[in-house]
C-alpha cells in the first residue's frame, strides 16, 4: 500500500519528563499546552508477560523501565467481544469510544463514523494534531485516511500455515519453527514485521523533530499474536526447564464447547486435545520470545523518542487489546473470560504521574482514549462511553467503575466486583463463581456453595445493569430463572 502524505517509520512508546516534586497527572503545563501522545498496543499479551510484575519468568526489560518510571493500572480489561476475532472488537470500542454492544451496532459503519468525525484519530486531528500510524490495524475504517501519516497497515495476523496447528506432538519431530522463514508469517516480506514497525517509529520521531504540531502516534504491533515466530536467539532464551506450567493447567476446559471456545475453534486449534504439559510449555515458550523480541523494538523506539528531542512533553500509553490463555484452564485462546483472556498489562507514563505505582483501580483498556482526549483539551464527546484517567491519577475519583462487565458472543457472560467473578454459560445454564482476593487463578469454583448463593444473586442483578449499560440484549433470566 501508498503511505499517507509521507512515508516514514512510525513511532511508539516512552517517556518520562521531570516535573516539580508533588506536580498532579496533567498539570505540569501551561493551560494553552497540547502533550505529544504515543500510544503503543500489544496484541494478544496477557497482563502477566511484564517481568516487572513478577508472575513470570520472562525478558522484558524496556516495558519493565515503563513500569518503574510510570504508573501501572493492575486492573485492566478488555470488555470482551461479539466474534472470535476479539481483537476487533476491543479496537472497534478503542477507536470509538463505544461499549462493546454499542460499538457492535455501529460496525458496519465504521468508516461512515470516521468520516463524521466521531473517530479517536479525527478528535485530535481536529485539535491540531500531526496524527501517524503504522502497524495492526483491524478496524472497518480507512486507516489511510483517518491519521495524516501512514507507513503499513497490517491485517489481523500474520498467515499461519497448518503446518502451525495441533503442534507439538511430543516424542514426534515438528515440523514447524518459529525461526523458519519459509512459514513467512511475521517473516513475509523478508523483515520480521515488528522490526519493521520499530522502522517506522523511529522514522517518524524523526519527522516530528522537526515539526511544531504536538503529535499523537498509534503503534500496532502484531506480536505476540500467533503465529509466535521470532528470531533463534530470543527462542534460545527460554529453554523448556525455565517454562513453568501454569497452576491451574487442566487437560480440557470442561465446558470449552458450550462457552464457544472448542475443538473447532482457530485458536483453540494450535495445541492438541487434550493438552499437554510438553505441548503448553513449547507454545508459551514461543508466546515468551515474542514478546522479548518485542520489548527489543520498544527498547529501539524508546531511544528513538530520547533523540527526537520531544519526550518531556510526551504522554505514553502502553497496553493490549485483550489477554491470551495460552494454557491456562486447558484454553489456548482468548476467547473466554478468565482474567488471563480478559486483562492487559496497562502502564502510563507522563508528565506528573507517579512513578514505579502500581494502581489496583478496575479500568477498561479503552479508558486510554477519552484521556487523551482530555489530554489535548477536548470536551469529551457525547457518544464516547470510557471515561478519563485522569481523575483517577490525580486521586480525585471517588469511583471509576463500581463493577466490570465482560461478554463473548452469546455464549458467556461476566461481572467482577467486590473481589467476586461471575461467569455464566447459557447454553450449559452453567454458573460459575471465584473469590479473585483468595483465588486470583480461578481455581476454586464456589458457586455450588449455599454460602455464596446471595453473592452470586447480587452479582446477577448487578450484571443485568450493566447489559443494559452497554447495549447487551441477551436475556439472562432464560438461562438463569433461579437467579
Amino acid at each position: 500500500m501508498q503511505p499517507t502524505r509521507f512515508a516514514l517509520p512510525f513511532l511508539a512508546l516512552l517517556l518520562f519528563a521531570v516535573v516539580p516534586s508533588g506536580a498532579t497527572a496533567g498539570r505540569a503545563f501551561a493551560e494553552d499546552a497540547r502533550p505529544n501522545l504515543l500510544f503503543i498496543f500489544a496484541d494478544d499479551q496477557c497482563f502477566e508477560t511484564i517481568g516487572a510484575f513478577g508472575h513470570t519468568d520472562i525478558d522484558t526489560p524496556n516495558l519493565d523501565r515503563l513500569v518503574r518510571q510510570g504508573t501501572t493500572f493492575t486492573h485492566a480489561y478488555n470488555m470482551g467481544a461479539w466474534g472470535g476475532a476479539v481483537c476487533v472488537a476491543s479496537r472497534t470500542m478503542l477507536n470509538t469510544g463505544r461499549y462493546l454492544w454499542h460499538a457492535h451496532d455501529i460496525y458496519g459503519a465504521t468508516e461512515q463514523e470516521r468520516q463524521a468525525g466521531r473517530f479517536w484519530s479525527e478528535y485530535l486531528r481536529q485539535a491540531g494534531y500531526d496524527t501517524y500510524f503504522s502497524g495492526k490495524w483491524h478496524v472497518r475504517a480507512d486507516a489511510d485516511k483517518a491519521f495524516d501519516f501512514v507507513r503499513h497497515i497490517r491485517p489481523g495476523m500474520p498467515n499461519q500455515t497448518e503446518l502451525g496447528y495441533n503442534r507439538p506432538m511430543e516424542g514426534q519431530p515438528d515440523r514447524w519453527s518459529p525461526y523458519e522463514k519459509k512459514f513467512e508469517g511475521f517473516w513475509k516480506g523478508g523483515s520480521h514485521w515488528s522490526e519493521v514497525l520499530a522502522d517506522d517509529a523511529t522514522g517518524f520521531l524523526d519527522q516530528a523533530a522537526n515539526r511544531d504540531q504536538p503529535f499523537f502516534m498509534y503503534l500496532a504491533f502484531n506480536a505476540p499474536h500467533d503465529p509466535r515466530q521470532s528470531p533463534k536467539e530470543f527462542v534460545d532464551r527460554y529453554p523448556l526447564d525455565r517454562i513453568d506450567i501454569p497452576q491451574n493447567y487442566l487437560a480440557e476446559y470442561p465446558y470449552k464447547e458450550e462457552m464457544g471456545a472448542g475443538k473447532s475453534l482457530r485458536d483453540e486449534r494450535l495445541a492438541p486435545f487434550p493438552r499437554t504439559e510438553y505441548a503448553v510449555k513449547v507454545n508459551r515458550r514461543e508466546y515468551y520470545a515474542l514478546i522479548t523480541h518485542m520489548d527489543a523494538q520498544i527498547g529501539r523506539i524508546l531511544t528513538a523518542l530520547e533523540r527526537s528531542g520531544k519526550r518531556e512533553n510526551t504522554w505514553i500509553f502502553f497496553t493490549a487489546d485483550h489477554g491470551l490463555a495460552v494454557g491456562h484452564h486447558g484454553l489456548l485462546g482468548k476467547q473466554n473470560q478468565y482474567d488471563h483472556s480478559v486483562r492487559v498489562p496497562f502502564m502510563v507514563v507522563g508528565p506528573g504521574v507517579k512513578a514505579n505505582a502500581r494502581n489496583a483501580t478496575p479500568i477498561y483498556l479503552q479508558d486510554v482514549m477519552p484521556t487523551t482526549l482530555e489530554l489535548a483539551k477536548i470536551e469529551k464527546p457525547a457518544h464516547v462511553e470510557f471515561k478519563s484517567l485522569l481523575p483517577v491519577l490525580n486521586d480525585e475519583a471517588a469511583e471509576h467503575y463500581d463493577a466490570i462487565y465482560g461478554a463473548y458472543t452469546e455464549r458467556q457472560r461476566m461481572v467482577t466486583q467486590d473481589g467476586f467473578k461471575l461467569i455464566l454459560y447459557p447454553r450449559a445454564k452453567k454458573v460459575r463463581l471465584y473469590q479473585l482476593t483468595n483465588d486470583p487463578l480461578e481455581m476454586h469454583d464456589l458457586a455450588g456453595e449455599a454460602a455464596y448463593q446471595t453473592v452470586i444473586k447480587r452479582l446477577f442483578a448487578k450484571l443485568l445493569e450493566l447489559q443494559r449499560a452497554s447495549g447487551d440484549r441477551l436475556s439472562l433470566t432464560v438461562a438463569f430463572p433461579e437467579l
